[in-house]
């Protein structure tokens, strides 16, 4: 494989990428960490949130629990009160 001229000089400054550089690219998905691809395109702040945020204490198990569940762990906790608030509906 042949070796890549450094995009940076020995003082750290950043040199002007060339046409060449460019053909060495590779497209994000392929260079990125599957950790970094998921994040890439995500929505960006809400125009009009549609929640709001709070501070609220919660047992260390019930937030471990749901944490164990891995990413999206917190909508999935809001998923799960909004079902408790369907089955038990208020009078008031």
């Amino acid at each position: 494989m042949k070796k890549r001229k450094s995009l940076t000089d020995s003082k750290g400054e950043v040199r002007e990428v060339s046409s060449t550089d460019l053909k060495g690219f590779r497209a994000a998905r392929e260079a990125l960490p599957a950790s970094v691809r998921r994040k890439v395109g995500v929505r960006g702040p809400q125009k009009a949130p549609t929640k709001e945020r709070i501070t609220i204490r919660l047992s260390p198990e019930v937030v471990a629990r749901f944490r164990a569940t891995g990413d999206g762990w917190q909508s999935r906790m809001d998923a799960a009160l909004q079902e408790w608030l369907r089955k038990h509906k208020s009078a008031a």
